[in-house]
């Protein structure tokens, strides 16, 4: 049996938010005020599309886009425990679920030579239209209170372990590594043995530590190891193969 592990991307693999780094290939590196107070929370996949619409009414090239977003550095670790994955691929399923988009994530991963370590992407789909301009959509609906209306991680993490339950793949271990608040709601998808990994000062770490604190509370059956390097991910991993 494999172990699975599951990583948010942004604050996560890399360390900042590649939504944000993009802004960095406009002239003057800032979004036009009324633009920046467009955005209303929960929609921030259709805060992007305005977002990158700008960006190629602005002229910025894809060629130009892509330049830049390939410089957003990796969190400290994270390449190396990637590589480690991409090498032990007979042991470890590897996906990403995350609000960024297809073509940011599928950039920065082979940039970085760290592709073949992950097996699916889960996020937002995105494409160049005729005019060069990228768009973004949801990647999906779902009934989900406590998830932004485009994505809710616990459903795609259970459709993903149903498909693969369905075509004779159980996993040993799951490890799930994130930071943010959209991170918790697939946690009660984890069991008593599988492991969730909050990097340690952020969101997650913080929400989990409250529903720990709940004695009745069912809904986190994992065990919780906070990291601040993809090295700690790395040690958990090994010692969980080698059990």
């Amino acid at each position: 049996m494999k172990n699975l592990v599951v990583f948010d991307f942004d604050h996560t693999v890399v360390d900042d938010n590649s939504d944000t780094w993009v802004i960095r290939c406009l002239p003057d590196q800032r979004l036009p005020d009324s633009l920046k107070n467009s955005y209303r929370k929960g929609h921030w996949t259709e805060f992007m599309g305005r977002v990158m619409n700008y960006i190629g009414e602005q002229e910025v090239s894809p060629d130009s886009v892509r330049t830049v977003m390939e410089t957003i550095p990796f969190t400290a670790g994270m390449t190396d425990l990637l590589t480690f994955i991409s090498e032990h691929k007979s042991n470890i399923d590897c996906i990403v679920i995350s609000d960024s988009n297809t073509i940011f994530i599928e950039w920065i991963l082979h940039a970085a030579g760290v592709q073949s370590a992950v097996d699916r992407v889960f996020t937002n789909p995105a494409k160049f239209n005729e005019s060069g301009y990228m768009e973004v959509q949801c990647y999906h609906s779902h009934e989900c209170a406590r998830c932004p209306v485009n994505l809710c991680k616990k459903k795609v993490l259970e459709i993903y372990l149903s498909e693969q339950s369905e075509a004779g793949v159980e996993y040993q271990r799951m490890f799930y590594v994130g930071d943010g608040g959209n991170d918790l709601c697939p946690t009660s998808c984890l069991r008593g043995h599988d492991v969730v990994m909050p990097r340690k000062g952020y969101t997650l770490e913080k929400l989990l530590a409250k529903l720990e604190g709940q004695e009745d509370d069912t809904s986190l059956r994992a065990r919780v190891v906070a990291w601040s390097s993809g090295s700690e991910i790395l040690q958990e991993l090994q010692a969980s193969l080698q059990s």
